[in-house]
């Protein structure tokens, strides 16, 4: 399994730990409102939506057009969709999988 020595810290596993104890939607809404800003959930959101377009094939231009994210956090979305730590595509592939 690659690991990103960025991530790796006891800090990081706590609160990573803390999010897998999320029971449901609510929980989870209340949790990220809690420890983010608005506009940093939002930033989260979108990226996780350019991530979903990307993976439909969904060109640059109009995944910037529908979230309003910038070509250049649309590009390393894209990197890391297809080189980095295959986050995205666990989670793309579950999604998928539950529908």
């Amino acid at each position: 399994m690659k690991v990103d020595k960025h991530v790796d810290s006891t800090e990081v596993e706590n609160l990573l730990k803390a999010i897998l104890k999320l029971r449901n939607i609510n929980e989870a809404k209340k949790f990220f409102r809690d420890l983010m800003t608005v506009p940093e959930i939002k930033s989260f959101a979108g990226r996780w939506k350019s991530a979903r377009m990307l993976d439909e094939g969904i060109s640059y231009k109009e995944i910037e057009k529908e979230t309003g994210i910038s070509s250049a956090t649309i590009a390393r979305v894209s990197q890391w969709l297809n080189y980095g730590m295959d986050g995205y595509r666990l989670v793309l592939d579950r999604v998928k999988k539950n529908k």
